[in-house]
C-alpha cells in the first residue's frame, strides 16, 4: 500500500505526509490553537517604570562613566551611564553613543563597577568568573560564564537631560525589577 493510501485512512499526518508538506498545515492548526488558548483580545501587561532624571549630555565625557540607582535607591538597583563615543543600541543623544547598565553580572551578581574598558567598549571582566560584555550591542556576553545580556537602562534624552526610563532585562537579584526589596 503506498503512501497516500495510508495517508487517506489516518486521522493525522504521517511523518513522511507531514515533511512533504513542509509543517505548514500543523503551522496554521498550531497558531490558531494560540488564540484560543489565550482568549481572543488577551492584552499584555506592560510594565510601568518610575521616570527619573539620571544626568545631562553636555556633563557627559566619552569614556567616563556616572553610577546611578533606578529604579531603586539600593545596591542591586546600581549602574552605570556612559558615553562610548561610538554608536550603540539602544544609545540616546546626538551621536546615539549614550547607553546606561547594571553594573551587577547576572551570572552571579558580580560587581562590575569600576571594570569599564573603554578601549574595547566592554563591561568586565567580571571578578568572579570573568564574564565581559559588549556595551554596544545591548550589553551581550562576549566571553564568561553569563547567558544573558546585560540588563540595559532605557533612556530617553530631552534637550540636555538624560531620563531612564525602563529597563530591558531582569537585575540580579530581583524576581522582577518593579518588586521593591524588602
Amino acid at each position: 500500500m503506498s503512501d497516500h493510501a495510508h495517508s487517506a485512512e489516518r486521522p493525522c499526518l504521517s511523518r513522511r505526509a507531514f515533511l512533504l508538506s513542509g509543517g505548514t498545515g500543523v503551522t496554521i492548526v498550531a497558531l490558531g490553537g494560540w488564540s484560543k488558548a489565550f482568549g481572543q483580545g488577551a492584552a499584555l501587561k506592560v510594565a510601568s517604570y518610575p521616570r527619573r532624571k539620571i544626568g545631562r549630555v553636555s556633563q557627559l565625557k566619552v569614556d567616563q562613566p556616572v553610577s546611578f540607582q533606578y529604579p531603586w535607591k539600593d545596591f542591586h538597583s546600581t549602574n552605570m551611564l556612559v558615553g562610548l563615543g561610538v554608536p550603540a543600541g539602544g544609545g540616546v543623544g546626538p551621536q546615539q553613543d549614550i547607553v546606561a547598565f547594571s553594573t551587577l553580572c547576572t551570572h552571579m551578581g558580580g560587581p562590575l563597577a569600576g571594570q569599564y574598558r573603554g578601549q574595547h567598549k566592554v563591561l568586565g571582566p567580571c571578578p568572579f568568573h570573568l564574564t565581559t560584555f559588549d556595551l554596544t550591542k545591548h550589553g551581550m556576553v562576549v566571553s564568561g560564564q553569563a547567558t544573558e545580556s546585560l540588563p540595559q537602562i532605557v533612556l530617553e534624552t530631552r534637550g540636555d537631560e538624560i531620563w531612564a526610563t525602563g529597563v530591558m532585562g531582569l537585575i540580579y537579584g530581583y524576581h522582577n525589577n518593579l518588586a521593591a526589596k524588602a
